[in-house]
């Protein structure tokens, strides 16, 4: 819980007071419509503006043009940006209120294990034999750290995540709570009727600044690696088959599926339910609305692709206008065909 003076809030974001006591004190964060004594909120964008003259929030954050059209009960922090600074004030508040370092006297730390300095680590968590966890790192309750896994400084791993053997991970990556990283990747050989199983002997590389959302997967490889670069975000819910790479900042809302083998480019955004065809390239910038399906590779780069086969947009929209009446097209078809029988009958019989 927070608890420090409008003063400090306004020299922490570098913003000036109006109104209300410098001295009172904020303990929370709330929305600007669920105001309440003690609370800070923040005003960006415009729509929300009729709230702030009701809200019973102690102080709101403001740009600083901001001029009220009615009297504000609450204290006003002007900043030059409101959005990007309450964006500060939450990871200051996720830092403030995140464990200290400590290592929890009911884990299990292996002896040869090397863990950095400034390192929080939970209840119940497991660090096998020749794993390496970096400075400043947290690993919360329940999780398990493979052998040989590498972990750069400032990771954050939320509870239940199981990260598996010989897994690297970069420097100031996020995994949240229930992802799994490094299971088999689903390879099976057809065997007389049955599949035999492939052994799957590879691993998963995360580079630095990746974020892996809760209950998502990330297959390792066959052999060699799969690998998530710099910067990418992962949504929950997702599934990253074996041997996959993908680019540098590209971004994948939930229930994203990318079967094994695809080389997936830098920049891409992929929406909710897209799935990928294996050993398919996509090229970089490729955007793919939300349950969009990819039979194949994308070599142009900068794509704006819907549906399934994907289309451009303006095609999938006006094909969408003719599925609409496809019944009524069908129809009326049908109508002309009988009636050309009915004329070829007609000449045929004069």
């Amino acid at each position: 819980m927070l608890n420090f003076t409008l003063a400090k809030i306004a020299e922490i974001l570098g913003g000036t007071i109006e109104g209300g006591n410098p001295d009172s004190s904020v303990h929370t964060l709330c929305k600007i419509d669920e105001g309440h004594e003690g609370g800070l909120t923040f005003l960006a964008n415009p729509k929300y503006t009729h709230y702030i003259y009701d809200t019973q929030a102690t102080a709101v954050i403001v740009n600083a043009d901001f001029k009220p059209e009615h009297p504000v009960k609450a204290a006003l922090i002007r900043v030059s940006n409101s959005y990007e600074a309450f964006a500060r004030l939450l990871a200051f508040y996720n830092e403030y209120t995140s464990p200290k370092p400590g290592i929890s006297e009911l884990a299990f730390i292996a002896p040869d294990a090397k863990i950095g300095k400034d390192v929080y680590i939970g209840e119940f968590v497991v660090v096998a034999s020749g794993a390496e966890i970096g400075d400043g790192c947290k690993i919360y309750p329940q999780c398990y750290v493979g052998s040989q896994v590498k972990m750069k400084e400032n990771c954050l791993v939320y509870p239940g995540v199981k990260i598996y053997p010989h897994t690297q991970i970069g420097k100031a990556c996020i995994l949240q709570a229930g992802a799994v990283i490094g299971a088999d990747g689903f390879g099976f050989a057809p065997n007389n009727g049955s599949y035999e199983k492939i052994p799957q002997i590879g691993n998963v590389i995360l580079e630095d600044n990746v974020e892996i959302g809760a209950n998502t997967c990330v297959d390792k490889a066959t052999m060699g690696s799969t690998i998530i670069k710099e910067g990418v975000k992962l949504d929950n819910l997702i599934q990253i088959g074996h041997n996959v790479v993908i680019g540098k900042n590209t971004v994948m809302a939930a229930q994203v599926g990318i079967a094994g083998s695809t080389k997936v480019g830098e920049n891409c955004m992929f929406g909710g339910q897209v799935g990928v065809a294996g050993h398919s390239t996509i090229a970089n910038g490729v955007m793919l609305a939300a349950q969009t399906g990819v039979p194949g590779s994308i070599r142009k780069e900068n794509t704006v692709l819907i549906g399934a086969p994907p289309l451009d947009p303006a095609i999938f929209r006006r094909s969408c206008v003719h599925f609409k009446n496809l019944d009524s097209i069908v129809d009326r078809l049908a109508q002309v065909e009988k009636e050309l029988a009915d004329l070829k009958s007609s000449c045929q019989n004069k």
